[in-house]
């Protein structure tokens, strides 16, 4: 019993960190291409700082099967674009004011942030 119990609190504090802690490393763009790869339930990178008032293109590459990943929304730029599993999905971005823009697939699981900024 006692087992049973530090597995369910083990697994609550797992939960915990990756939906509200665990924070990913933010790359920053030196160039206004950048490759994000889709595997194992997250996007890499998943914060990406872009400088303000550019275009850039952002190639995603799915590797992991899963149904959530099959789709990435900008909800505030209004893209919707399917990634096909092992290849290329080139997605070009107008330029965006300063400021935080989420992508996420359908369902929220995979989640990331362009970081726009000086």
């Amino acid at each position: 019993m006692l087992l049973v119990n530090l597995f369910g609190l083990a697994l609550i504090g797992l939960i915990i960190w990756w939906f509200w802690l665990y924070r990913p490393e933010q790359v920053d763009a030196d160039s206004t291409a950048i490759t994000v790869r889709v595997e194992h339930g997250v996007y890499q990178p998943a914060h990406i700082h872009l400088p303000p008032d550019q275009s850039s293109v952002l190639s995603f590459e799915r590797v992991d099967e899963s149904p959530c990943a099959e789709m990435v929304l900008f909800p505030e730029l209004e893209i919707s674009e399917s990634l096909p599993v092992n290849r290329v999905k080139t997605i070009r971005i107008p330029p965006l004011k300063s400021g935080e823009y989420e992508f996420h697939c359908q369902m929220q699981m995979y989640r990331g942030k362009l970081i726009v900024s000086d």
